[in-house]
Formats: structure tokens, C-alpha cells, sequence
């Protein structure tokens, strides 16, 4: 997904197993943030930046959706251990990753495999991309994306 792309409205399930749909927000612009994996140190510190910077986001019209291939499970025991009041949505299949251009190739200690490449997307009130952060700050995501948002 590039700028001027537009997500579609299905996103897939929650924690509870509810569909996620961005018509489910009518006149919410979102952030929609991808990230490797539920309890990890560096996604930790993402959700909680983000659950910090929640209620400002909301007050500029904003939704937050965070997305990893964890299941509904994790993202429940991840929900509840860092208080997340946004919903995660659990892409097994990896077809929203795909779809958005998030799931790639990664190297760690040598070896080469499949996974989550970290990234926001910022849309407009039509799920239309407008902003993309590649290069995420996951101790301070909240606070780039007003800095990008301003």
C-alpha cells in the first residue's frame, strides 16, 4: 500500500473474533498499524505508545487498528496485559499483510524467512492511505506520528 491506495473494508477478525470493518467507524479517519508479533519487546512498546497517545488521536478524529498474524488468543492475552482499548486484528492468513505490502522477506542472525516488516498507515475518513511510516519508532510511535500528522 502506497499513498492515494485504499484498504479494504474488511480488515478480518479481533481478539473476541469479531470482524473488523473500517464502515464499523463511519467519518473515523485510522491509523492502522502492522507489527510482528504480540509480547515481543519492540511491539510492546509500539501498543503502549500508541494506547498513551490514544485519546488525542481520538480527539482529531482518529481509529486506531493494530495488526499482526498472532491469533485471536494471543491478541487477547496481549489486549489485557497492556490494557489496549484498540482493537488487533489476528491475520493468520496473512492476506491483509500481503495486501498492504507488509509481509517480506527478513533476515535475523543469518537466516532468511517470511514475516511482518513493522509500518503505519495513516487514511482519510474513505480508508484512502495518506501518510506511511516505514521507519517506525516503537518507543515513541505516538509521538512521530503527531510530529507527521501536524
Amino acid at each position: 500500500m502506497e499513498k492515494g491506495d485504499k484498504f479494504p473494508d474488511l480488515l478480518g477478525v479481533d481478539a473476541s473474533g469479531k470482524e473488523v470493518r473500517l464502515s464499523d467507524y463511519p467519518g473515523k479517519k485510522f491509523i492502522i498499524y502492522f507489527y510482528p508479533k504480540d509480547n515481543t519487546p519492540g511491539c510492546s512498546a509500539e501498543a503502549c505508545s500508541l494506547r498513551d497517545g490514544m485519546e488525542s488521536f481520538a480527539a482529531e478524529g482518529y481509529q486506531i487498528i493494530g495488526v499482526s498474524k498472532d491469533s485471536e488468543a494471543s491478541h487477547q492475552k496481549f489486549a489485557a496485559k497492556y490494557d489496549l482499548k484498540f482493537p488487533l486484528v489476528a491475520d493468520t492468513s496473512t492476506e491483509l499483510c500481503q495486501l498492504a505490502g507488509v509481509w517480506q522477506k527478513k533476515k535475523m542472525a543469518g537466516r532468511e524467512y517470511m514475516g511482518i516488516v513493522r509500518t503505519t498507515f495513516v487514511t482519510d475518513e474513505n480508508g484512502v492511505v495518506t501518510e506511511v511510516i516505514r521507519k517506525v519508532n516503537t518507543k515513541d510511535a505516538s509521538g512521530q506520528l503527531k510530529e507527521l500528522l501536524k
